[in-house]
């Protein structure tokens, strides 16, 4: 197989294998071999020869792998698929369906190289696996499966629950505490804020470091003020079992930093900063 159209072949397997469809490159021998495929007219095998210059000898005659294989191929029923820049060869004649990506010439300016005829066959690969795509009803969630170490793998498979911070991490203090000890335990956490919570860990409400601020500016002596008095009584909240993305759109739309993480009866179970969001790549 000329150079070019394995490298074509192989980036070709690999845009396919995107829809999860079963796929791989296999010489030629290989594929003579190979007898794990329980119904061999579910096997689909695609050629491609498409360099015009360099390899132009096996657009006009199969090589002697072609005339070993291509009976094989009949015989077990499999389908045969080419990809060539010239119709009229051996293997175009010889597949079920050939796709035809000649090109007059190459880029190269010696007309050697192949260069204009790869970029074709790889156009023409990108073309079937979005038509695979569309036949198969692949999703963005199918995406994400085939590519969780991707970004959009990691926006659509995360969960809170997998980046939140808990225990320990989360600065918590009770109902009746002063300010100037939630102060204590806001730079204790380094999350710049503590969640107000009742004797049963229920969310009261949420002091920041925005807070603290703008409490000062107002009263200047704080020694003597509760945090009941000047928390936000309804924090932005989430549950651990939502996608840690739907997280970032709320600290978006609501241009803060925390979001606290709550069960369904509001009591404590983490929190989330937007730095815990950046370092896990969700945005």
């Amino acid at each position: 197989m000329p150079r070019c159209s394995r490298i074509s072949l192989i980036l070709l397997v690999t845009a396919i294998k995107i829809p999860s469809f079963s796929s791989i490159f296999l010489y030629f021998l290989i594929v003579i071999m190979q007898n794990n495929v329980s119904n061999k007219k579910d096997l689909c095998l695609l050629f491609t020869m498409s360099c015009n210059s360099r390899s132009i000898r096996f657009s006009k005659n199969s090589s002697n792998e072609l005339l070993t294989i291509v009976p094989i191929i009949k015989r077990e029923g499999a389908k045969f698929i080419s990809i060539t820049g010239n119709p009229e060869s051996s293997l175009a004649r010889h597949a079920d369906v050939n796709l035809n990506v000649h090109v007059p010439f190459e880029a190269c300016p010696l007309n050697l190289a192949p260069t204009s005829s790869t970029t074709a066959t790889l156009a023409m690969g990108d073309a079937l696996a979005v038509a695979c795509m569309h036949a198969k009803g692949f999703t963005k969630e199918d995406f994400a499966r085939s590519h969780p170490g991707g970004a959009l793998g990691r926006k659509l498979l995360t969960h809170v629950k997998d980046v939140m911070r808990t225990g320990e991490e989360v600065p918590v203090v009770l109902s009746g505490t002063t300010v100037l000890e939630a102060t204590r335990e806001i730079t204790k956490k380094h999350i710049g804020m503590t969640v107000v919570v009742d004797g049963d860990k229920k969310v009261l409400g949420i002091f920041t470091e925005g807070d603290l601020r703008r409490l000062i500016e107002q009263r200047g002596d704080i020694r003597g003020v509760k945090i009941d008095e000047v928390m936000t009584r309804t924090p932005a909240t989430i549950e651990p079992e939502a996608m840690a993305a739907s997280a970032a759109k709320i600290i978006d739309e609501r241009m803060i930093n925390q979001l606290l993480v709550i069960d369904g009866e509001r009591h404590l179970v983490g929190a989330l900063h937007i730095h815990d969001l950046m370092t896990s790549k969700v945005i």
